[in-house]
């Protein structure tokens, strides 16, 4: 009799916790459509900021790759046309640049990247109009270009191209997770989208870039308010 009590009470300890298994059971609703993703600007205003911590390179510099290993980017500083980049060879520290004034700036470079529009290309390339590339982005306070002047290929393609080597400085940055927001002397960078967001927020000012694609933000023109004209005038 008691073998059976047990048996019985089992059976019904297993009934209620399939019941309150089945409670819980969620179906996706067919009808449903996923926002679309923000604006780079709106994204880098409202994303929650994440400590800097643990993406400082040397000094203070702020860099990061994305987890799809992508985009590469740095929270730095330039002089000049010299960018401050802990995984590239430059001549930010030279002697002869020290006159130069330092000025934060954010700097992505991509593995894969489309082309620059016409209306993006910002240099001559020393006259001759050949050799701007897109894969890069630079935002500085209150500009914010896509593309250079270059004959090789940026430090990410070379690394994490269709013919990249998976070696190298860049293999040993933290990953900034989608939705993670970082800022460093006024500019943000955020992952987010199948890309990376810089800008500045306060001035309108930034970019997106992607595998996909890149849009850049600039400030309204504005307009100056006509003088009134000599008829308009009354006597």
């Amino acid at each position: 009799m008691g073998t059976m009590r047990r048996t019985v009470l089992g059976i019904f300890a297993a009934f209620f916790m399939l019941a309150a298994t089945a409670c819980s059971i969620t179906t996706e609703d067919p009808g449903y459509v996923a926002p679309p993703p923000l604006p780079a600007l709106e994204q880098l205003e409202q994303a929650a900021l994440v400590d800097p911590a643990g993406y400082r390179s040397g000094d203070s510099v702020i860099s990061f790759i994305t987890e799809d290993r992508k985009v590469v980017c740095s929270l730095t500083d330039a002089r000049g046309e010299h960018l401050n980049l802990p995984y590239e060879v430059n001549s930010f520290s030279d002697a002869d640049n020290n006159k130069l004034a330092v000025v934060p700036v954010a700097h992505c470079g991509l593995a894969d990247y489309p082309k620059p529009d016409a209306g993006d290309i910002t240099d001559g390339c020393a006259g001759t109009g050949l050799g701007y590339l897109g894969g890069t982005a630079l935002l500085t306070p209150d500009k914010a270009t896509y593309g250079e002047c270059r004959s090789g290929v940026t430090q990410m393609e070379a690394a994490y191209g269709p013919k990249g080597n998976k070696s190298g400085p860049l293999t040993q940055l933290a990953v900034l997770a989608e939705g993670a927001n970082l800022e460093r002397n006024g500019l943000r960078c955020s992952a987010y989208n199948g890309g990376v967001a810089c800008g500045n927020v306060s001035a309108g000012v930034g970019f997106f870039v992607s595998p996909e694609s890149y849009e850049l933000n600039s400030k309204p023109v504005e307009t100056a308010v006509p003088a009134p004209s000599e008829a308009s005038k009354t006597p």
